[in-house]
């Protein structure tokens, strides 16, 4: 695997990508700003992301010049995008361990607000007593597309005044 760095301009996300990213770009922005772009994108042969449509709207948001890529020159149009499909959900397949989340997190706050890369509170002040796990309240969450600012105000007052725990978000 060889990694290449090409003009940002170059990478074209897949216009069938059926995932949609736009929530976490301002995270992986935060994280590219922060660390470094420490994963490459995957495009096919003809600059198409397979892989990283995030990391690609992310960096484009950042004004890169350029990206890291892989090539995955063997991969039939085919497997292109089965490949597409299943990087995605494998994510998804994944589950936390809490107990070792909270090892991990334990004086990140000091150096990083961890909310900024999508940590709630529940992950991050859950503390298990020695021995014992934690239960964690499952979370859920609606994301509301406005039409523009004033009718974000005002999706949010009224979901304040419906005694719901909301956030404004602008990406």
């Amino acid at each position: 695997m060889k990694v290449e760095m090409w003009k940002t301009s170059r990478v074209k996300p897949c216009e069938q990508n059926p995932r949609e990213n736009s929530l976490a770009v301002k995270a992986v922005m935060k994280s590219i700003a922060e660390f470094g772009f420490q994963q490459p994108i995957v495009v096919d042969n003809l600059g198409v992301v397979i892989a990283g449509h995030t990391r690609l709207a992310a960096a484009k948001r950042l004004k890169l010049k350029e990206v890291p890529v892989v090539v995955a020159k063997d991969l039939t149009p085919v497997q292109v995008r089965a490949y597409r499909l299943i990087d995605n959900k494998t994510g998804e397949l994944a589950i936390w361990d809490f107990e070792a989340l909270q090892v991990e997190l334990k004086g990140l706050d000091m150096e990083y607000d961890m909310s900024t890369f999508g940590f709630e509170p529940v992950d991050l002040d859950a503390t298990p007593a020695p021995g014992k796990s934690v239960a964690i309240p499952e979370i859920f969450e609606v994301a509301i597309r406005c039409r523009d600012e004033e009718d974000q105000r005002t999706t949010y007052e009224a979901m304040r005044a419906a005694g719901r725990s909301c956030r404004l978000l602008n990406l």
